[in-house]
């Protein structure tokens, strides 16, 4: 069965087009250092540990996340939200969330990557560091589910032309 446009937001046709690059791309590379991220961060908060590999590798992952990120942030508003905005083919208020809080995900990491270069808040504590950048990745991890739930949903669901399977 074919899937029309009205039953895909923007968001899932970016990831299920081009495969498996696009995928890759806009999806894997992000997560996987996101969740190095997270996950890192986790093992930090806990062991109260600012120094050694663990830390290091979140270090790492969390400049590299906030510069691509921001990379991905950039294409993406240019060649995909100013055009899809210019011609009037958003595909309802779903699309737009799934998109914008996609596209939202840049402040945090960004964030995190200014914050780990010292460009941002560089006279505060560790302790105080630590804190901010928990919060970042919190923040993250929030935009990211709520643009992947709505990108899965279909953006027909609010103008009644989405079909229904049984």
């Amino acid at each position: 069965m074919e899937r029309t446009a009205m039953d895909m937001t923007h968001y899932m046709e970016l990831l299920a087009v081009n495969q498996p690059w696009n995928l890759l791309i806009f999806m894997a590379i992000p997560v996987i250092l996101a969740e190095t991220v997270a996950i890192t961060e986790l093992y930090i908060l806990f062991r109260r540990s600012f120094k050694g590999t663990v830390r290091a590798i979140n270090k790492v992952a969390g400049i590299l996340a906030g510069f691509y990120f921001l990379v991905v942030f950039l294409h993406l508003f240019f060649k995909a939200v100013i055009p899809i905005t210019t011609a009037g083919e958003w595909r309802t208020i779903i699309d737009v969330i799934a998109v914008g809080f996609y596209l939202l995900g840049v402040v945090p990491l960004l964030g995190i990557a200014l914050l780990e270069i010292g460009a941002i808040w560089r006279r505060k504590s560790e302790e105080w560091k630590l804190g901010a950048h928990a919060i970042f990745v919190g923040l993250f991890l929030l935009v990211a589910h709520i643009a992947m739930i709505f990108g899965m949903l279909s953006p027909g669901l609010l103008s009644g032309s989405s079909p229904v399977h049984h």
